[in-house]
């Protein structure tokens, strides 16, 4: 059992469209208009919508990780999803344990996932995770050493409002030359980025992320919020306050997604109008064309004849009638109709 989204429509018998059924092949149609629409909404976009998360439980969970998927939860805002009860048999790093996980994902409509465990072997253990076409892409597996939530600092976090970019940062060169931290720094741009914009206005600047890698699997994850304040210039003077949640991740295990898989889903779709061929333009002369003819064979081409040549063909004739030599049939013809 999982708690209903508040944002998926109920549709109804008739337009069950999310059934889970392991050997269905063939497309699924709406059969009502707001099934339709609902299909449409989902459909894929040359530009996406805001990546959703998805907050579920496994089969045990900790205290300590139950607080953390809250804070994540918090972070992502509107944009996320929280199941509350426990799921048994979600296990990403096990053969066929990311079923229940995709079918979840496809029914709550995202893309991102965070997973969390609590056994012997991986004490308050995190999952991060991404989907393409609502299938596992990849995932990293983390431990939760140390953790402060945002309830221990609560003065600083009212200064940050919800829905706001976030400045995220990430220090060390280890994020560069290590797989797995290279593939979780793109994994927490996915979760915190929000909405992708081309220009930000400063003022609606009020919080940073910053991720440190002090080891080769240790990830040390910190947010402050920003105030702007009097320097005597222009340029204003930055005042920090850490805000929380303060968490010290050691990476445990990381699924890598499949060549395949991942050269699908790196296209990127073609905006704006495409190139004609053959059409450039010039400062003076505006829109200038190329044409490209082929070689022409003047020999053999049937040309306009001009009548300056008539007088030759006409003493060619007379020549060849003084000689006794047969006239040419367009003389015959030409002089039989005088006639």
């Amino acid at each position: 059992m999982v708690a209903k989204d508040p944002a998926i429509p109920n549709l109804g018998q008739k337009d069950n469209l999310l059934k889970p059924s392991p050997a269905q092949t063939k497309l699924v149609t709406a059969k009502t208009r707001r099934g339709k629409r609902f299909l449409e909404k989902r459909a894929p976009k040359l530009i996406e919508d805001v990546k959703r998360s998805l907050v579920l439980y496994g089969n045990k969970v900790s205290q300590v990780v139950k607080d953390a998927l809250t804070d994540i939860h918090k972070l992502k805002g509107l944009d996320s999803v929280k199941y509350t009860r426990r799921n048994e048999d979600v296990r990403p790093f096990e053969p066929g344990g990311e079923t229940s996980l995709e079918f979840y994902s496809n029914k709550s409509n995202c893309s991102l996932f965070a997973l969390g465990t609590h056994s012997k072997k991986r004490p308050h253990n995190l999952v991060l995770g991404r989907m393409f076409d609502f299938h596992l892409y990849d995932c990293v597996e983390l431990g939760i050493e140390q953790y402060h939530g945002i309830k221990e600092f609560a003065k600083a976090a009212t200064g940050a409002q919800v829905g706001n970019k976030p400045c995220i940062i990430f220090v060390g060169e280890k994020f560069e030359s290590v797989p797995h931290l290279k593939q979780l720094r793109s994994l927490l741009l996915d979760f915190f980025r929000g909405l992708q914009v081309d220009q930000i206005n400063l003022a609606g600047l009020d919080r940073i992320i910053m991720a440190v890698a002090p080891e080769d699997n240790q990830l040390l994850l910190r947010q402050y919020t920003i105030k702007l304040k009097k320097s005597g210039t222009k340029v204003p003077r930055l005042a920090l306050t850490e805000m929380g949640p303060r968490l010290d991740l050691r990476v445990r295990r990381s699924r890598t997604a499949p060549v395949d898989l991942e050269r699908e889903a790196c296209k990127q779709p073609q905006l704006g109008k495409k190139k004609e061929k053959n059409v450039s333009s010039d400062v003076l002369d505006g829109k200038v064309g190329r044409i490209y003819m082929p070689k022409q064979k003047v020999d053999t081409m049937a040309l306009a004849k001009m009548k300056g040549l008539k007088r030759e063909r006409r003493k060619a004739a007379a020549d060849a009638v003084a000689k006794g030599l047969p006239k040419p049939k367009k003389q015959k013809k030409a002089a039989e109709a005088a006639a």
